[in-house]
């Protein structure tokens, strides 16, 4: 039998009821009571917000239930506080706006095992509130995550949300996220495309199911064209990190042809108010993505301008 070595890192900034949500699938997990050995909440709010919430809920974890605060509001600051506040050798990654399903940790560490990856991906179901009207499928799909029937190794990683991270080999180093996407995000696709470049491999656990649930202001087209195009960038913003410019003229040629092509795709099914318009919108927002990489373009998602969004809408 394992000695415990497994902490669930889990960032939130003033989401409250969707913490609470997260940390109690956490406390029902299954088959893992020998491996699960502490769960880490790094509260990235300069007012400290949650901690009131993680302090009546440690009577009902099954583990030490740790409390880290990183006053700095930026995505990869709070990973890595994080990482900061646990040895353990596993890191599994939830975010505050999922739940995992009562499986779902035994899924992920049977999947690394399996296939003996750096880092491990689990399947998400995408839930958005009611009134999204003929987005509805588009948003869910927008916000879930598919991957492969069986659990096995896997060519392209996906996003740290619901994934497994062998510490040893997936993060090097005493901060291994880098900060300069504290506010914009893709902060897991520079570390992933370093560990790619490393020799290292990628896992898929076709049973760790986590649900995401979008809350209102994100369950909008807008939003999710903003970040398509967002995620769009990466590539060639990962090829600039590199200075690999070849990679980042192929990249931008990509784009530049998938814009052109996905917007024509687009226009009648616009005319015709057809709701897979949002597909074709959302590929040619990847594209675009990949021709505007540069700083400047980057959308804001995380750390001062969700701050500002929440200071705003308190007031």
């Amino acid at each position: 039998m394992k000695a415990p070595d497994v902490a669930v890192v889990i960032p939130t900034l003033r989401r409250p009821d969707s913490l609470e949500r997260a940390l109690r699938s956490l406390f029902v997990q299954t088959d893992v009571s020998d491996r699960l050995r502490e769960i880490v909440v790094v509260d990235n709010d300069p007012a400290a917000s949650s901690r009131d919430t993680v302090d009546r809920l440690r009577p009902a974890s099954p583990v030490l239930l740790i409390w880290r605060h990183a006053p700095r509001p930026g995505v990869a600051t709070a990973r890595n506080e994080g990482l900061a506040a646990t040895d353990a050798p596993l890191i599994a990654f939830l975010d505050d706006d999922e739940a995992a399903s009562p499986g779902w940790l035994a899924a992920l560490l049977a999947g690394q095992e399996a296939t003996g990856a750096d880092a491990v991906f689990g399947p998400i179901r995408g839930r958005v509130p009611d009134g999204t009207g003929w987005t509805t499928a588009y948003l869910e799909r927008f916000f879930g995550r598919e991957g492969p029937a069986q659990s096995q190794l896997i060519d392209q990683p996906y996003g740290c949300g619901n994934a497994l991270l062998v510490r040893a080999t997936a993060l090097p180093g005493v901060a291994p996220f880098n900060t300069s996407a504290d506010q914009s995000g893709g902060e897991d696709d520079a570390l992933f495309a370093a560990l790619a470049a490393r020799g290292g491999r990628f896992g898929w656990a076709a049973d760790a199911w986590v649900d995401e649930f979008a809350p209102p202001h994100r369950a909008t087209l807008r939003y999710a064209l903003t970040r398509a195009f967002a995620y769009g960038q990466g590539p060639s913003q990962t090829a600039a990190a590199a200075r690999d410019w070849p990679a980042v003229t192929r990249w931008m040629v990509i784009g530049a042809a998938q814009t052109a092509v996905w917007t024509l795709a687009a226009l009648p099914l616009i005319l015709i108010r057809d709701p897979r318009r949002a597909d074709r919108l959302d590929r040619a927002a990847r594209g675009l993505g990949k021709l505007f990489w540069m700083k400047g373009f980057e959308p804001h998602f995380y750390g001062a301008r969700e701050l500002a969004r929440l200071e705003r809408q308190k007031a």
